[in-house]
């Protein structure tokens, strides 16, 4: 990842609004969730979640599909990891101990680690 793309997604990161609907998405899982039901769950109007949703997806955090009638969205898990890896990249100075706590941070998260292969 590239700088440009760091800044833009966090960038896209940096509201209130678009990090929430990226948190819900990165813990509804690779099923995603329907714009409507996103929309429902933060009381937000369509039309500030549709411009919250433009800006993620050209950050590249988030994907879409049809399914039906509705738009199904989803965390693009490869593009947050790459995030993570950009700001992760030569970390700590020499202090290995920074860095194993920050891997302890992922490692308590709630993720099915043998789910996600």
């Amino acid at each position: 990842m590239e700088m440009k793309q760091a800044v833009t997604a966090l960038s896209a990161l940096a509201h209130e609004g678009r990090l929430s609907v990226f948190r819900m998405l990165v813990q509804a899982g690779r099923e995603g969730i329907a714009a409507g039901e996103i929309a429902r769950r933060l009381d937000t109007p369509p039309n500030t979640l549709s411009a919250n949703l433009t800006i993620l997806s050209h950050a590249g955090l988030i994907e879409n599909r049809r399914e039906g009638r509705s738009v199904i969205y989803s965390a693009r898990y490869g593009h947050m990891t790459e995030l993570l890896e950009y700001l992760m990249k030569d970390c700590c100075g020499g202090h290995p101990e920074v860095c194993a706590a920050l891997a302890d941070v992922v490692l308590r998260s709630r993720c099915d680690l043998e789910g996600t292969a």
